[in-house]
Parts: structure tokens; C-alpha cells; sequence
């Protein structure tokens, strides 16, 4: 199987400017940053920059006191930020990240993308013989049909975070059901919603919960999806006390996804930052998940474009199962 490299080239308020010794240097909108990333085992190529910041993350690896040390003392606020049109927010976190993962915005434009294509072909010109004998056929529009009704592509978003993706397939013209155990989380993934004005009126189900009896209940009540994407952590705890550990708890979790699949599913997106995992794990794994479905996956590594030199740099790896 061949291993690609997705990322985007379209951001515009997001720049990776620099990586070495153990450490990145990223902007985000206005603001700059240096975050721990361990596998940076070259040294820097900027001599400047790196001082500069609005905040350092400090990893317990290190020795130093874990977490963030800010230039100013009462840095604490969200800043909005942008990517084709989606308005999200931005905001140091005690976990490292700012609200969003960069190297992910290529799964947001498939999202799109494919949801667009799934929209516009249910909404093709349809072509029906005529009742009268020698008068040819008519065309039209199926949603233009007295009560006809053209049902909306299903999107889970399992882990959903802030709810980045959740808002490009509302974009996209999607019914979107977000889930997540993070009740804070969740509350973050509303305020983006309400960012963005044409899409707070749309369909979409915000749900605080563990993703595994979610899935057991939707199983339970019928309920199908025709795309998903799951963004597991390695590690985690539910609001309820529930441990999550990703190499134990995988496989249920594609099990369970598989059943709540529609019987003609558009895509499955799987992501892992797990630093022993790989993307030909994940691959196999999503493989034996789709068996009994036409389609195929493409597995790779999610990266960022170094403005410093023009390195692509990996961040997480992902498998993506679709027509």
C-alpha cells in the first residue's frame, strides 16, 4: 500500500514557521507560538523568531513546570480565525493545542468536497417517459417534485472536539450529529457554530457523551450515518469517569461504527496521534472495517507545509476509507 502525505496549501491565518530541538514555532492569526514536538531531532533554521512569542508550551519531559508560561500575565483569550470561509475560535488549552489541529484541514476540504459531489448528484436532472404516447420525455429537477424530499447526508463526528469538521459539513449541506465527553469542549464547538451566521440555523446535534455508548444507543434506536470521523485520543476520560485507552478500545469502536453505516456509506475518516501507531495500522484496521463495502483506503500522514525551508512535517497519521 502507498503511504501519501496530505496537507493543505490553502492556509492563510496559520503558518508553521519553524521546527528543531524538540520544538515548533507556529502563528496562529496574530499570535505566535512554540509548542514540544519531540520528533524535531534537527536543529533550528531560524536564528530569529523564536523569543518573540505570545507564549511557550513547556512539556513535563523537559523537566521545567508543565504548561503554558505566557509573555503576558493575563493572556487568556480567544481570537477568531478562519479557514475557506469557516469562522473558528482560537485559545491556548492545558492539553497544548489551541482549539484546532492545522495539519487537519485536508480532511476538511474532503469533507466538503465529498459531501458537495454525494449533494449534487442526489439533486441530478432526472429524465421520466412521458404518459402520452409520441410526446418524448420531460426533465426536471427531483426536489422540484410535489412532496418529494431529497433526505440530507448523515455526518457523524465521533471525538468532534471543537467541531471544525462538524462546520464544513454543514457547509457542505450535511445533517451533522457532533459528539464528544468534554463538556467544555462541546461548549467551544457552539461558540464556532454561532461564528459562523448562515450555518447556526443548520442541522446540527451537539451531544456530550462517550463515544462507545453512543454508538451502542444509536445501534439500539436505528439510527444510520452515511459519513464518519473519528479522531480517538491514546488516552482519555469520559465525563463519567470512563478510561479510554486507544490500543484496547479500537477495535469495538470500528465495530460499532460499521453499524451504524448507511447501507451505501460516502466516507470513513480515521485519524490517530498515537505515537506508536502507524498509518498502515490504521489502514488494516479500517480495511477489516469496510470489508463488506465497495470503496477504497488510502492511508498517509497529516502534515503541515515549514515555512522556513518548505519541509513537510508529519503530525498524526490517518487511513480514509470512500467511494
Amino acid at each position: 500500500m502507498e503511504i501519501k502525505i496530505f496537507y493543505s496549501k490553502d492556509w492563510i491565518d496559520y503558518e508553521l514557521l519553524d521546527t528543531g530541538e524538540g520544538e515548533k514555532l507556529e502563528k496562529f492569526g496574530s499570535h505566535t507560538f512554540v509548542r514540544p514536538y519531540e520528533d524535531a531531532v534537527w536543529p533550528k533554521t531560524l536564528t530569529k523568531g523564536w523569543e518573540n512569542i505570545d507564549g511557550k508550551f513547556w512539556s513535563s519531559k523537559v523537566g521545567a513546570k508543565a504548561g503554558w508560561k505566557m509573555s503576558k500575565a493575563d493572556f487568556d483569550k480567544k481570537w477568531e480565525m478562519q479557514y475557506k470561509g469557516i469562522k473558528f475560535l482560537a485559545s491556548p488549552t492545558p492539553f497544548r493545542h489551541l482549539g484546532f489541529f492545522p495539519e487537519q484541514a485536508l480532511h476538511w476540504d474532503f469533507i466538503e468536497e465529498k459531501i458537495n459531489k454525494a449533494n449534487s448528484a442526489k439533486n441530478f436532472l432526472e429524465t421520466a417517459p412521458s404518459e402520452s404516447k409520441g410526446q418524448g420525455t420531460h426533465t426536471f429537477l427531483k426536489n422540484s417534485l410535489p412532496n418529494s424530499h431529497v433526505p440530507k447526508i448523515k455526518f457523524l463526528n465521533l471525538f468532534g472536539y471543537t467541531g471544525v469538521a462538524s462546520l464544513f459539513a454543514l457547509k457542505a449541506g450535511a445533517e451533522v450529529t457532533h459528539v464528544d465527553a468534554s463538556k467544555q469542549t462541546l461548549k467551544w464547538a457552539k461558540e464556532n457554530q454561532k461564528l459562523n451566521a448562515e450555518l447556526t440555523e443548520a442541522p446540527m446535534r451537539i451531544i456530550e457523551d462517550d463515544a462507545l455508548k453512543f454508538l451502542e444507543r444509536e445501534l439500539k434506536r436505528g439510527n444510520k450515518y452515511d459519513a464518519i470521523i473519528m479522531d480517538p485520543p491514546k488516552f482519555g476520560r469520559g465525563s463519567r469517569g470512563e478510561t479510554w485507552k486507544l490500543e484496547e478500545m479500537l477495535p469495538k469502536l470500528l465495530t460499532l461504527a460499521q453499524k451504524v453505516l448507511s447501507d451505501k456509506p460516502l466516507f470513513v475518516i480515521l485519524t490517530s496521534y498515537a505515537t506508536d501507531s502507524s498509518s498502515l495500522t490504521l489502514s488494516y484496521a479500517l480495511e477489516e472495517m469496510m470489508k463488506d463495502f465497495c470503496g477504497t483506503v488510502e492511508a498517509g500522514e497529516l502534515c503541515v507545509l515549514e515555512k522556513s525551508n518548505n519541509r513537510v512535517i508529519s503530525l498524526a497519521n490517518t487511513a480514509v476509507w470512500s467511494l
